[in-house]
Parts: structure tokens; C-alpha cells; sequence
């Protein structure tokens, strides 16, 4: 203040001094000028200093309050010596506030060599929901895989923990999703498959053959002028192409080897461009999710899977209300989950509960085998009424469910697992999804019996429960298993069986169908349920005896009305005196053949009965 003082005095003298003598006064001028504005220069320069001091001061921030920030957003990973004489712990020496210990002690945890303290750690992370969202990415950016899987096997797991997938490589040039889809396929190995792999093979390659052409102007448009010409008569919707593709892939991902070749062809990135690309058509994505859930059978692809973001898709996914496509999820998941899961559930075998980790003891389990034309989900829905279609609020126990043994038996049966399973069947031969697929109830069986004692079938406690040919299924199925000392586990373990409407003395329908043509070929399944099989005779008279003398539970329900089948024939599908094995009760019921595993609301009396049966059977090992 005194220096600006000084200047503002000099600038008063300069201005209010007379006139000198002209005699010097040039020179005069110049040195009063020059004292002015060295003194000026002077002053703002002391003046500039001084606030520039004072504002640094002022504004100086705590660089350790930064570095706590950063710490927040970004994971720093300490140089360590590779000597593996050295026990290195790279969270010990993370600098970290008290409240940010939590989350780096779980991680620690994680990554601990007891398995034990690893699935407390899980759990935990899980069930943390007060986090905040820099802690979840922090979370989702330093664990390793198996933590990511338990977090997505676990219920109560926040969808932060998992990191967007990377992102995908881009198409060539002048290619589509479709054309390196089957490019795909034509990579795969093309020697030595079975009939049906080669069929499927050959169709789809065929028919995107036809469809990439048509679009290109160049299948029947000779020169590429004709090209409405070619639109019109040649090309095959690019969704039907990908469904073919799809088809023989899931055929292809059976096979071990063929596994590595998706995965080193980019087959992983690729179907999950064709996964994200029709989020509008779940049969689409049902089907990617069984070749991801075929390929995450081999224990080697496992950090390709991890790596490419399937398991942040698979985790949301979870989380659907949509049955199918959680149940679907829930076997990618547990094929990936080898930490808590030791079963492998091979195509068509379906986990409805326990879809995620849980502490609840499992006791027993209940299989579902459904019929003929039906399905893993579809078979076992609750009976179509007016009531699925009303908008309006409900109990949660009184809302339509797509899928009672998942929605009403897991919640009344909490310690069961309960396993859907899956196979094709047909009418008629006119519409085999695969027509040099001729398997009969035999072949059928075995298959199955593989892949369910592949899923750990027989190591618990068993209630078999079966719809129309499903039941034979089963039949054939004990019989073969008693047959083998290595599936000596699933008879010694098998206490019950429920038989919905199932011929075991054979069916009209091998007599009527809808139109001509099923009657001329009907499906060998159809063939073998005709009163007259001796097949059919074997299996019963086998069985029957055995069953006997394995003092199994059985429990019979047959249908009393009629089934239409399409808009000309109705049909008593299965009668009452087919229904009857000889052993257990034989319960009527007034409902089609359609509608006899399929109980109207929770209360029906099928329902009802099948749950006490389930309780009566497995008592004893439910109290154990």
C-alpha cells in the first residue's frame, strides 16, 4: 500500500510543478518521465507478486485428498516381484481410508486359497447393497473369474458388479451378421458326424447359400439383372437362415472338439452380436444360450467364455421374469460354477430350482419327463384359462405361471431340486425336425439316463413325474439303469413315480391323425404307442414286475375327456384302462389329455395330490 502511495505523490508533483526556465528543461522532462515510470513499473510488479502469493495460498490443495479421489475410479496394481519363493499379497500394501477397508478385505477374501472363506466372500459382496457405485466397479474391475460367476449365481447380487461386455470386432466388408454366421459353420469340422448333425449342416449351408445369393442378386437372376425376379422366388428371410445356422450349431456343440473351433473362429463374439441384435426374439437367443450352455461343459473354454462377457449377459438374464430364458441362463451359469457346482447339465436338462447359490440343504430330487410333442417348460404350465388374460392385481400365488413346478413346488418344497428335461419328438415323419432321426423309446431312454446321471441324478432321493410317453421313458429308462452297476445309484435311490395319462397299454393316436399324411407316416414314437407293440407289451409286463419287487411308490392320474387334435378328430387319447400299471392308485380326473398335468390354480385338486404324494414318498429323507 505505501509503494502505490508513493507512486500516486509522484504523479501529483510531475503534474503541479511550474514551468521551469526553458534552459534545461528538455532533459528535465525525460528524467521526471523516466523516475515516473520506473516507479510505476516498480510498484505494479511488487504489487503483482504480492497477490499472486496470496492467491496461491489460498487455492493450494491436499494432493493426498486427490489420491484418495483417484483411488475411487481406477485400480492400481503394485509391481511385484515374480519369485515364487516370495509370498507377495497385493492388497497389504494398499493405502486406503477406514471406510474403504471393507470392500479390499472382501476382495482379499476372494482370492483365498480356503474355499470356504472364497464362498463367504461371494456371499457377502452379494449381499452388500449400501455400497456405492465406484465400489461395485471397483469390485466388478479386481475380481477374478470364479467370483464373478458366484456373484452371478448369487440372488441378491447388485447387476454393477458386472462390467458391459468388450466390444465387439467389427464386421468385414461387405459382410453381415448372417453371411459370417455361416461362414461359421462351414469352418466346422464336416467328417464323421451322425446323420442328423450332417442334415442340419447341409440345410443351413444350403439355405443361406440361397438367401446370400438372392440378396446379391446371383442364385436364379443370371448376370444379376433379374434380381425382383430372384427376391420373389429365391431368397429365404434372414432370420429363418440364422434359425437354420443356429440349429446345427447346437447340434455341433456337442462335440468337444467342435467347441475349440467356435471359439477360435471369434464364434463367441459373434453369437453375442446375434444375441444383443434380436433381444425381440427369444427363440433366437434360446438358442445361442444352449450352444454357450453346450460349450461351457468343457472346462478349458472357461476363461474365453468369462473373457468375452457372458457372464454379465447371462447375469442379467438371471434376473428375467421370463422362465425360460432364467432356466436357460442357470445352465450356462452352473456348467461355469465349478466351485460350488460338481453335476455337468448337458443340452435339455434344466435346473427349475435351485437356480442360484443357496445354503438351503438339498434333500431330494423331482424330475420332470414330458410327453409327446411337448417340452421342458411348456408341458408343466398351468392350465389356459380367462384368468391368465385379465390385467388386473393379484396375489402373487393366484398370477398365471408358465411353469408350475418352478413357481408353486420350489416354494413348497424348498429343499428339492427340481429338473425339467427336454427332448425333440414328433407326429409324423412328414415333420421330424430331423428326418433320418428315427429313435425309438430305447434309444431315447439311454440317451437321457446318460445325461441325467451326468446332472447327478441318483446321488439323492428320486420322485420320477411323467406326462403321456414320458412315462415309457421312464419305465424303459429304471429298467436299463437296473441293467448297469454304474447306474445302480438312480434304482437304490428312486422312492416314487407319477404317471400323468400315460399308455401303458398303448394309444389311439397311432391310429388317427390330422390329416393324411401323418397317417401314412407316423413318427416311430407314434408307432410305438399303438395297442398292438410288442415293444409296448415288453416294457409293461418288465416292468411291472420289477417295480413290484422294488416296492416303488406309484401314483396314476388319466384323463376323462377328450383331446381335439387340430379341427377334425377328437380323441380319447389315452383311456382309462390304458392308464392302469397294475400297481398304485389310478385317479380320474375331468380334463383332456392336454390339460392332465396342467392343474388350473394352486388349490386344484391335481396339484393338490401330486404335492402330498411328493411329501408322503420323501418324508423320511426331507426330516433326515
Amino acid at each position: 500500500m505505501s509503494l502505490a502511495a508513493y507512486c500516486v505523490i509522484c504523479c501529483r508533483r510531475v503534474g503541479t510543478s511550474t514551468s521551469p526556465p526553458k534552459s534545461g528543461t528538455r532533459w528535465r522532462d525525460i528524467r521526471n518521465k523516466i523516475k515516473f515510470t520506473g516507479s510505476l513499473i516498480l510498484g505494479g510488479s511488487l504489487f503483482l507478486t504480492y497477490e499472486v502469493l496470496a492467491l496461491k495460498k489460498a487455492v493450494t490443495l491436499d494432493t493426498q485428498v486427490v489420491e484418495r479421489e483417484k483411488m475411487k475410479s481406477y485400480i492400481y496394481v503394485h509391481t511385484v516381484s515374480l519369485d515364487k519363493g516370495e509370498n507377495h499379497d497385493p492388497f497389504s500394501t494398499v493405502d486406503i481410508e477406514d471406510h474403504e477397508c471393507a470392500v479390499w478385505l472382501l476382495l482379499r477374501k476372494s482370492k483365498s486359497d480356503d474355499k470356504t472363506t472364497r464362498l463367504e466372500a461371494v456371499q457377502e459382496m452379494s449381499e452388500a447393497h449400501h455400497w456405492h457405485d465406484y465400489q461395485y466397479r471397483l469390485i466388478a474391475q479386481a475380481c477374478d473369474p470364479k467370483t464373478l460367476i458366484g456373484l452371478a449365481r448369487s440372488k441378491e447380487s447388485d447387476l454393477r458388479f458386472f462390467l458391459l461386455p468388450p466390444p465387439l470386432p467389427s464386421l468385414k466388408e461387405d459382410s453381415s451378421t448372417e453371411e459370417e454366421l455361416r461362414q461359421l459353420l462351414a469352418s466346422l469340422p464336416q467328417t464323421e458326424l451322425d446323420e442328423c448333425i450332417q442334415y442340419f449342416t447341409s440345410l443351413a449351408l444350403s439355405e443361406s447359400s440361397q438367401s446370400l445369393a438372392a440378396q446379391k442378386g446371383g442364385l436364379w437372376c443370371f448376370g444379376g439383372n433379374g434380381l425382383p425376379y430372384a427376391e420373389s422366388f429365391g431368397e429365404v428371410p434372414s432370420a429363418t437362415v440364422e434359425m437354420f445356422c443356429l440349429e446345427a450349431i447346437v447340434k455341433h456343440s456337442e462335440i468337444s472338439t467342435h467347441c475349440d473351433k467356435i471359439e477360435a473362429n471369434g464364434g463367441l463374439q459373434l453369437l453375442q452380436r446375434l444375441y444383443q441384435l434380436h433381444k425381440d426374439c427369444p427363440k433366437v437367443q434360446r438358442n445361442i444360450m444352449r450352444i454357450i450352455g453346450n460349450m461351457a461343459l468343457n472346462e478349458h473354454l472357461h476363461s474365453s467364455i468369462v473373457r468375452s462377457g457372458w457372464v454379465s449377459i447371462m447375469a442379467e438374464a438371471m434376473k428375467s421374469d421370463r422362465i425360460m430364458e432364467a432356466s436357460h441362463a442357470a445352465r450356462i451359469l452352473a456348467n461355469l460354477d465349478r466351485e460350488t457346482v460338481q453335476e455337468k447339465y448337458q443340452d435339455g436338462v434344466y435346473v427349475l430350482h435351485p437356480q442360484y447359490r443357496t445354503s438351503q440343504p438339498i434333500k431330494a430330487d423331482v424330475l420332470f419327463i414330458h410327453g409327446l410333442m411337448g417340452a421342458a417348460f411348456k408341458t408343466w404350465r398351468q392350465q389356459d384359462s380367462e384368468q391368465a388374460v385379465i390385467e388386473k392385481p393379484m396375489e402373487e400365488e393366484d398370477r398365471y405361471t408358465t411353469c408350475w413346478p418352478k413357481t408353486w413346488l420350489a416354494k413348497d418344497c424348498p429343499a428339492l431340486r427340481i429338473i425339467s428335461v427336454e427332448y425333440d419328438t414328433t407326429l409324423s415323419d412328414w415333420r421330424a425336425r430331423c428326418p433320418m432321426e428315427r429313435k425309438s423309446i430305447a434309444f431315447r431312454s439311454n440317451e437321457l439316463l446318460r445325461k441325467l446321471r451326468a446332472a447327478g441324478v441318483g446321488d439323492r432321493p428320486v420322485v420320477w413325474i411323467s406326462h403321456s410317453m414320458g412315462g415309457l421313458l421312464v419305465k424303459k429308462m429304471l429298467l436299463e439303469a437296473s441293467k448297469k452297476p454304474e447306474m445302480s445309484a438312480v434304482i437304490n435311490n428312486t422312492r416314487g413315480i407319477i404317471f400323468y395319462s400315460v399308455p401303458h397299454h398303448g394309444s389311439h393316436l397311432a391310429e388317427y391323425s390330422v390329416n393324411i399324411r401323418y397317417l401314412l407316416f407316423p413318427s416311430l414314437e407314434v408307432k410305438e404307442l399303438s395297442k398292438d407293440s410288442p415293444a409296448l407289451k415288453t416294457l409293461q409286463d418288465d416292468f411291472l414286475e420289477f417295480a413290484k419287487d422294488q416296492n416303488f411308490q406309484v401314483l396314476n392320474f388319466v384323463e376323462t375327456l377328450p383331446t381335439y387334435i387340430g379341427s377334425m378328430i377328437k380323441l380319447h387319447v389315452v383311456p382309462v384302462e390304458s392308464a392302469d400299471l397294475g400297481i398304485g392308485d389310478l385317479i380320474p380326473v375331468d380334463v383332456n389329455h392336454l390339460n392332465i398335468c396342467k392343474p388350473k390354480k394352486k388349490d386344484a385338486f391335481l396339484y393338490q395330490r401330486t404335492l402330498q404324494f411328493i411329501r408322503e414318498t420323501l418324508a423320511k429323507d426331507l426330516e433326515n
